[in-house]
């Protein structure tokens, strides 16, 4: 076997579509197995099917807020040996202005992006720790750095995970242990593709490279700060936003 992540476990959320499933994908071409963790069980047979089967890939519904099951999450690593990379991917928008907005919305966000990160970083450190290695990229966005009209909750929450990430990797790098994080800017989804196509020409103009970014080239990165070509990186935030918002 041949590849970046040549033997390595990877746990993923939020991997039955989108961004979490490019980086799944990339991270089995590149030699590792994977977990995938998501709500949606049907999206999960369906890439489990896609990665190559239970030789390479499980997949496990799991509610990242809810601490049991990102426990479970994390324990499934060990049908593959154990854990040596977590990506901390899944999330939900429910977007509204400050006005209204409603707590719910502000605090379903904040529970998946910000309380999910948490666990899987809480979860996933003891495992990691034992082994003395291992890497943890967390899905921010360039929203946290920036802020979004009507997403007061989701830009709190990404840029929670920034200092999250920088937090974590100053307690866990005298164990091995790397954690970066990621900040998109505008990828192709399926939670992008719902913008109004108005909004969507509006946020291309502003991107100096002139298009949407893919899945892929973010899943790219992700192979990058888990792999050993970042072996010297630590609590840091890279930029994927084909230059928008400098």
């Amino acid at each position: 076997m041949t590849g970046l992540l040549a033997g390595k476990v990877a746990v993923v959320t939020g991997a039955g579509a989108g961004i979490g499933l490019a980086v799944a994908r990339t991270f089995v071409e590149h030699g590792a197995r994977v977990v995938l963790g998501d709500l949606n069980t049907e999206a999960l047979d369906a890439a489990v099917a896609e990665l190559g089967g239970e030789q390479v890939a499980v997949g496990v519904r799991c509610d990242v807020g809810d601490s049991d099951q990102v426990a479970a999450l994390i324990a499934a690593a060990g049908t593959f040996g154990g854990l040596d990379i977590l990506v901390n991917n899944a999330g939900i928008t429910r977007d509204a202005t400050l006005r209204t907005m409603t707590e719910d919305q502000f605090d379903d966000v904040i529970r998946v992006h910000l309380k999910g990160c948490w666990l899987g970083l809480k979860h996933a450190a003891p495992a990691l720790r034992e082994r003395g290695a291992g890497a943890v990229v967390n899905m921010s966005s360039i929203a946290g750095k920036v802020g979004n009209f009507g997403q007061t909750n989701y830009a709190a929450a990404k840029a929670g995970i920034v200092g999250m990430t920088k937090a974590a990797a100053k307690e866990l790098a005298r164990h091995g242990v790397r954690v970066n994080a990621i900040q998109p800017g505008i990828i192709r989804t399926a939670m992008t593709e719902a913008m109004p196509q108005e909004v969507w020409d509006a946020k291309t103009a502003e991107i100096p490279l002139g298009r949407v970014g893919e899945p892929h080239e973010i899943a790219n990165v992700a192979l990058f700060l888990a792999s050993d070509l970042s072996s010297y990186l630590t609590g840091t935030v890279t930029e994927v936003t084909g230059g928008r918002l400098m």
